[in-house]
Formats: structure tokens, sequence, C-alpha cells
């Protein structure tokens, strides 16, 4: 067995299949890597409510492990649900990021509990319904409901050709305070600065003795590129984004509807094979 230690998993075509389940192979894997005495850790850009009991099918809710949501803005520990870190998009950025995205014609949504609360509805709006079945609802003054409640994350569903252009107008105009991103091709995501899944998951490492060099990470999209570089082993999925698949160390062989990381573990960590970077 290779000297892992902690073992992070993106959800969305990465544990999950395009179905939204966990197959039974790779429920009975990550059980046999905690038993190992391994530490899990669910690193997704949902968050708590949004995990489709991922958490309880891996038994984490009754094993010591962390939940890192809304792409770092959030981690807890997996079974008190204690919070362990937060973070909140100050109320002045959040309100500067939405009138640039707004006055350029795009929609805006945010995330509080069962409800996703968006400026204006589009097809890609809709994606994220069919994904957490959180309800959608349209406030007459969404930037007057922004400023009252506040948020950790700005997500912006839109066509992804338009959204190049988006993100560097905002890397442009906002500079280092944010931090962004393309979660799914179809969502860019603007977070607190120097907030991502790679500095949640160094904090979690840190805070129970573990060196990146045992840290072994599994993911699919731009989210994960900072948890992947980290990470002693950086693991893309081979069903992922092109970009992330040159960024990480490791690709696996299957993709996530295949079983990837269950059979990416049972050969280089729980049997010990060799394990080569691509």
């Amino acid at each position: 067995m290779i000297g892992v230690k902690i073992i992070a998993l993106d959800l969305d075509d990465t544990l999950f299949r395009s179905d939204l389940s966990i197959s039974k192979r790779t429920r009975n894997i990550v059980r046999k890597v905690m038993q190992s005495g391994i530490t899990v850790v669910i690193a997704t850009g949902r968050m708590p409510d949004g995990l489709l009991n991922a958490d309880k099918l891996l038994g984490l809710n009754k094993t010591p492990g962390y939940l890192i949501c809304g792409n770092g803005t959030l981690t807890i520990d997996s079974i008190a649900k204690t919070i362990i870190n937060k973070a909140m998009l100050s109320p002045r950025v959040a309100l500067a990021a939405f009138d640039l995205i707004d006055a350029e014609g795009f929609s805006v949504q945010i995330y509080d509990g069962n409800h996703i609360y968006v400026s204006r509805r589009n097809e890609f709006s809709n994606a994220d319904y069919k994904l957490t079945g959180k309800k959608q609802i349209v406030p007459k003054d969404f930037r007057a409901l922004l400023a009252e409640k506040g948020t950790n994350k700005i997500v912006v569903p839109a066509d992804p050709v338009l959204l190049g252009p988006l993100e560097e107008i905002l890397r442009n105009v906002m500079d280092s305070a944010i931090t962004l991103f393309t979660s799914k091709p179809y969502f860019l995501e603007i977070l607190p600065p120097a907030c991502d899944k790679g500095a949640a998951l160094a904090r979690v490492a840190e805070s129970i003795g573990v060196k990146r060099e045992e840290v072994m990470a599994f993911g699919d999209s731009m989210n994960d590129e900072s948890m992947l570089r980290w990470a002693g082993y950086g693991v893309a999925m081979c069903n992922g984004d092109e970009r992330i698949k040159k960024a990480a160390r490791f690709v696996t062989e299957k993709s996530n509807d295949d079983d990837g990381i269950a059979e990416f573990i049972e050969r280089y960590v729980l049997a010990g094979e060799p394990l080569g970077a691509h």
C-alpha cells in the first residue's frame, strides 16, 4: 500500500455516476479504505444539504472524516457536522460582482438552504435544479436580497462560449478580491479570495498532522484544480475536463460511470501496484 493517509473525493462526475448514484462497488471500496485507517474527505461544490446522502452512503456519518462544501467555503466534521472553517464574500465584493455581471447581461444565482435564488432563469440555471433538486426562486429585487442575505459564492449559469470573455472581464476588474473558476463548463463560480478546495484540504491535512505527500485527491473539473495540484497524488477522472487531466499527476483508466475511483484505489492504494505518472 502506498503511503496515503487522506483521500479526497469530488462528487459530480467523479464519485457520482451520471445518474447521481454511487455504485455498490465504489461504496464498498471507500468503506475498505476507511477501515484501513485512511481519512476520507468529500470535497464538492455542493453545500451540506445538497450532498444527496453521499456521506451516509459511504458511512462518513459514522466514521471520522470531513466534508468540504461550497468549493472550499465551508468545512465541517462528517459526524457531528461541526463547522471547522467558513468563508463568505464580503457584501461590497458580492454586490460589485453582481453589478458587473448583470450589466453584461448574465444571470446570477446564490444558494440558501433548499433554495436557489436566481436573478433571471435560463436553460443553464435550470440545469442546477436538476442536479440539486433545490427550488428556484426569482426575487423581485435580487440585488437587495443579495445585500440582505450575503453569500459564500456567486454562480453565473451560461453558455460556456460566453463565460470565457466574462471570466476575463472579472479577472481584470476584480483581480485578487475574488477566487474565480468554472465548475461545470456552464457554471462560472465566484468565491472569497484565497478560497478553494486545495486550501480547504490543506487545512484539514494540517489539522490532523498529514503531509501533502500523503494525500490523494480525485476530481474532474477546474474547481478541482487547486486540490489536485496540492495533493501528492492528484488524480483526474478520464471523463474530466481536458485541462484538469493535463494539470493532474494521474488520470483514471475508467470513467465515473465505470467505477473509475474504485478501480484506481483498489489497484494502487489497497493492492499496492506501482503507480506511474501519466
